[in-house]
């Protein structure tokens, strides 16, 4: 029995010894590159708004058209539950107005909140841990600038073990390391400028890249894309099939700016929401030092690649007025529901009518047999303010049944992809939840 308790002491030890030396934080600084939209001589309130606006935090922790901005309560639905966003307004009693530079400094780096307890990776740490205490208690500075909001933090809806924080410590060491932004340099400054944009501040990768088993990052296929809260966040790797190599730099800076490339497609979705409330606001050298980046992250052709088709056979052979007969067959409902609601903004030849934002040719979206996109987008519609232009098209969750959405789903990807789409009611059923 005592040889039983001196294996089962000597398993705690060595296990607690492991779990700290793993969770070591590297309380290092190192030299964040200098923003062309946030100089480092600038105001620290005018480099705040900056580097919030960069980081996307309103995007989370705002309600869309409901709650108020920075004040929390957006659900996030996970594979293990659903979670809610904080509110990060300098509220006293209910958001982050009693927090010290070092706690606020420690949730950004580290996932570990004013009380001691753990975030979970859904708010991501695990890049803005590279950011440096200059630029985090930035942000903090703008923060507490803005109207305080009374409003009570939702807590998670998980099951156990997923809703017990302390044991975010073990994920931590298996998938976490704190550390700040080193620079390359063998790289210009321009292209470092950009690596800290897409890992620290913009968090790419956390849409962009697939995680495992354990929600943690692969980091092996990075920007190689992922399905986020339903909607496919596309590889974003310098593939020039299944990613963005073959996009222009031009091609890029446009989509990422105005969340539209001609020939390549329209944001929407969270993408949608990034550009708008993110990277719309980046100075054009800013941009052009992301897009340097990005044309450099290494290919990889990512789960489910999408072939894209940019000239589909029936669209091309299509009128602008009239649809091509050989999408008929098999997607008799889909073209009524196109003809009804669709045909006289998208027309039927996917050039668009009005705005370029309502063009189809090209798009990954109606590439994608799957339609995870497309059904997204019947659903929801999208609704964004982009430099004082309403970019608008109406949901139609509320009008068609799953059946109806699949059918049209199917019938865009044939018409416009060249495509046998696989939308099930069932899918959209599924889609309609997230």
């Amino acid at each position: 029995m005592k040889r039983l308790f001196k294996l089962l002491v000597a398993v705690l030890v060595v296990g607690a010894a492991l779990y700290f030396f793993l969770n070591r934080t590297d309380k290092s600084e190192g030299e964040a590159p200098v923003l062309a939209g946030a100089p480092a001589d600038a105001a620290l309130l005018v480099r705040g708004e900056y580097l919030t606006k960069a980081a996307d935090c309103i995007a989370c922790h705002t309600v869309p058209g409901k709650g108020e901005p920075f004040a929390g309560g957006l659900p996030f639905v996970l594979p293990f539950g659903t979670i809610y966003s904080s509110n990060i307004t300098a509220d006293p009693a209910t958001g982050i107005g009693n927090w010290s530079d070092d706690q606020f400094v420690r949730a950004m780096h580290d996932g570990v909140r004013a009380d001691g307890q753990r975030l979970y990776p859904a708010f991501p740490y695990t890049s803005y841990t590279a950011l440096s205490r200059k630029d985090v208690l930035a942000i903090k500075a703008y923060l507490f600038s803005l109207p305080r909001v009374k409003q009570p933090n939702r807590e998670a809806d998980l099951g156990f073990p997923f809703n017990q924080r302390w044991a975010m410590g073990f994920w931590n060491a298996a998938f976490f390391k704190s550390r700040r932004f080193e620079a390359d340099p063998s790289q210009p400054p321009a292209w470092n400028q950009g690596k800290y944009l897409a890992t620290a501040l913009g968090h790419c990768a956390e849409c962009h890249t697939p995680r495992n088993f354990a929600f943690a990052l692969e980091t092996s296929n990075n920007l190689a894309g992922e399905t986020v809260q339903g909607w496919r966040a596309y590889n974003i790797t310098s593939d020039a099939k299944n990613g963005i190599g073959g996009w222009s730099d031009a091609e890029i800076a446009a989509y990422l700016t105005t969340g539209h490339a001609d020939g390549r497609g329209s944001a929407s979705g969270p993408m949608g929401e990034a550009v708008e409330h993110s990277l719309q606001y980046l100075k054009a050298e800013d941009t052009a030092a992301l897009v340097s980046y990005l044309r450099t992250v290494p290919a990889k052709s990512g789960k489910e690649p999408i072939e894209i088709d940019a000239k589909a056979p029936w669209a091309v052979a299509s009128s602008a007025a009239a649809p091509a007969a050989n999408t008929a067959e098999g997607h008799e409902q889909g073209l009524r529901l196109f003809a009804a609601a669709c045909a006289s903004c998208h027309q039927w030849n996917g050039q668009g009518q009005q705005t370029n934002y309502a063009s189809l040719l090209g798009t990954r979206g109606v590439n994608d047999p799957g339609g995870a996109n497309v059904t997204q987008m019947i659903l929801r519609g999208v609704k964004m303010r982009l430099h004082d232009n309403e970019v608008y098209m109406p949901a139609f969750d509320k009008a068609y049944t799953d059946t109806e959405v699949a059918a049209l789903a199917n019938y865009v990807i044939a018409q416009f992809g060249n495509k046998q789409g696989t939308v099930t009611p069932e899918f959209v059923a599924k889609q309609r939840a997230q």
